[in-house]
């Protein structure tokens, strides 16, 4: 009877062993089935990189998209002017010799690269990952030029024996001039000249400005004032200085546009009259 029941518990013993087993091969061949199943997460675009660029032209422009769980698939940059496909991963496809993929191994940027760029470079640069459908991300981009302004221009009319106030602005210059020449008729206007009372001050920055003084206006310091910065294009503007009171708006160059017009003519009716 004894050697019945330890047999019974021997028999017993092994079919729990192996029922055990078998749940075990059962958990883990689900875990490796759920594993093997779940799919992958979709890549996706780091929207905290600028995608507003502006640049200066002339000076090389990065354009920049990062991409995470981006896997085996590949990203492109596309001009949406033209649909044009500019780069595929690290290789470029077009023949404007100016544009360059580039990528460091291991890294989640991707960028576009503009060499000299100009004005018309200017609008929006779509990263793609090929994705099906693919998935782009946007980046806006804007060529600046450096522009020379002089401010009340084109025509300043200004009291005989008052100050001419002329002051030329330069922006978008990719560093302050080095050296801003003022010209009076085309000659370049001398400070040391016996004439005296001439003054320059320039204070330069983002915006750099220079603002040329010069005292108890004359009839010979009529004419065409030209600002030259060293490093974009001049300006202009043409100084009339006249004997008759006017609104000091019109001293300025500012104002009434018509007012200033009109002068002129009824200088020249009182003359005649």
């Amino acid at each position: 009877m004894c050697t019945c029941n330890s047999l019974l518990a021997f028999l017993i013993d092994i079919v729990i062993f192996t029922e055990s087993i078998a749940y075990e091969s059962r958990v883990f061949m689900a875990d490796t089935f759920q594993e093997r199943t779940t799919p992958e997460i979709d890549p996706y675009f780091d929207t905290t990189v600028p995608s507003n660029i502006t640049g200066l032209a002339g000076e090389t422009v990065q354009l920049a998209c990062r991409v995470k769980n981006l896997g085996n698939r590949t990203i492109s940059w596309v001009r949406h002017r033209d649909i044009h496909l500019l780069t595929v991963g690290t290789y470029t496809y077009t023949s404007d010799q100016r544009f360059e993929a580039m990528h460091k191994f291991h890294t989640e940027e991707w960028i576009l690269r503009i060499r000299y760029p100009q004005r018309k470079d200017s609008g929006i640069y779509e990263c793609q990952i090929s994705t099906t459908p693919p998935i782009g991300h946007p980046v806006r981009l804007i060529i600046v030029e450096p522009v020379t302004e002089i401010a009340g221009g084109p025509d300043l009319f200004i009291n005989k024996d008052s100050t001419i106030n002329l002051t030329c602005y330069v922006r978008h210059a990719p560093e302050p001039p080095s050296t801003i020449i003022w010209s009076h008729n085309h000659q370049a206007i001398n400070f040391d000249s016996p004439r005296g009372g001439i003054s320059l001050v320039t204070e330069k920055g983002p915006v750099t400005s220079s603002r040329l003084l010069i005292q108890k206006a004359i009839e010979r310091d009529s004419g065409l004032y030209t600002c030259s910065p060293n490093n974009t294009h001049p300006n202009s503007v043409r100084v009339h200085i006249v004997n008759e009171e006017h609104p000091a708006a019109m001293h300025h160059g500012r104002g009434d546009r018509m007012a200033a017009t009109m002068l002129p003519v009824v200088l020249l009716l009182r003359m005649i009259f």
